[in-house]
């Protein structure tokens, strides 16, 4: 009797034991990722509901990706309109490093992301899910990506809506876009700025999809 009870202890000790240690590697270890483009358009365009619509769907596609322990940013600008200051991307990224899901570095500050050396390509320039995205001379062309900025990361000051209604139109409007992948239509001609290549035709999805974009968004955690 006795060395049937301290068998049944033993076994159940092990079996809470097995169950703990189950409960321990259930979940995934928190992403080092702190950089990524997202992966698709929520759906309007270049409508994300402002900044603060852009910044929600940078958070929740990270925290798909199991980084959402961080605080995420898009990386736009707004425009000076109406009484309301400008908003330089640039500002709201915080100071770096970054990386991309694959644990390669981008750039190590935030001059360095707006500087020569950054190492920002289709190859780097990757989704929360850590997939490429296509860009020029691929079948379909989504390397238009929305910042509404200068190429030294601040907002523009012209006098024209670069940045769609700053992110509140899916029509008529135009915002600025970088090309992930550094180059142009024709791959012979200069490499193009990753922030600041060229204004869209409108601000509707088919209107992004008309130059080679798909309504994405650089995306940075605040490191």
């Amino acid at each position: 009797m006795r060395r049937n009870l301290m068998y049944l202890v033993s076994t159940t000790t092990a079996a809470i034991a097995l169950v703990a240690c189950s409960g321990m590697t259930s979940s995934p270890p928190q992403s080092k990722m702190s950089f990524f483009v997202t992966s698709a358009n929520p759906g309007k365009g270049a409508d994300f509901g402002g900044l603060a619509g852009a910044d929600r769907y940078c958070q929740s596609l990270a925290a798909s990706a199991g980084a959402g322990g961080r605080s995420w940013r898009a990386y736009l600008s707004n425009t000076a309109m109406a009484g309301t200051p400008a908003v330089d991307a640039r500002d709201r990224i915080g100071k770096g490093p970054w990386f991309n899901a694959k644990g390669e570095q981008v750039a190590s500050s935030v001059e360095d992301l707006h500087g020569p050396s950054n190492k920002l390509t289709k190859q780097t320039a990757l989704t929360q899910k850590g997939e490429m995205i296509s860009g020029s001379g691929d079948p379909v062309n989504l390397h238009d990506i929305l910042t509404g900025s200068t190429a030294d990361g601040r907002a523009i000051s012209d006098g024209k809506d670069n940045t769609c209604g700053n992110w509140t139109k899916s029509g008529e409007g135009s915002a600025i876009v970088g090309h992930h992948d550094r180059t142009g239509l024709d791959q012979t001609a200069p490499a193009k700025s990753w922030n600041a290549s060229h204004p869209t035709r409108g601000c509707g999805m088919d209107a992004l999809k008309s130059t080679g974009g798909g309504g994405l968004l650089y995306c940075f955690a605040q490191n």
